[in-house]
């Protein structure tokens, strides 16, 4: 499955176990609660979405990989054709830019499991 919106409220993304979810806007509370699988893109433009997350089971960082870079591109491109979206027009026309404000949420227990590693740095697993 996969999503593009220009945001959503609280509990996006819980219990998540696959697919895809682009949120090119602000993300309500406990986001990711309980997500064991899939890949979510958070616009965070106000450097916010730390207050929103939940810890508990996912990771998030900013875009780091050529892979990831891409498949963000193609998808928010697809979604404007197809939307006409002003949201989407102006991320892609400054893409360079705006993807510094882009969030990488994946499963913490996905980490390890990835075709397309989020990172060109190695996670370290916690003990415990």
């Amino acid at each position: 499955s996969f999503a593009v919106v220009e945001g959503c409220g609280a509990h996006g993304c819980e219990y998540m176990t696959g697919g895809t979810a682009i949120i090119l806007g602000a993300v309500g509370d406990n986001f990711g609660a309980g997500m064991t699988g899939g890949m979510a893109f958070i616009y965070d433009e106000k450097n916010e979405f730390e207050n929103f997350a939940n810890p508990g089971s996912i990771v998030w960082q900013n875009v780091e990989t050529e892979y990831w870079k891409k498949f963000l591109k193609k998808n928010i491109f697809e979604f404007q054709t197809l939307t006409e979206s002003k949201k989407a027009k102006k991320i892609l026309d400054n893409f360079d830019i705006e993807l510094k404000n882009f969030k990488q949420v994946c499963p913490v227990e996905m980490l390890d499991k990835l075709d397309n590693p989020i990172s060109l740095k190695p996670h370290v697993k916690k003990a415990g």
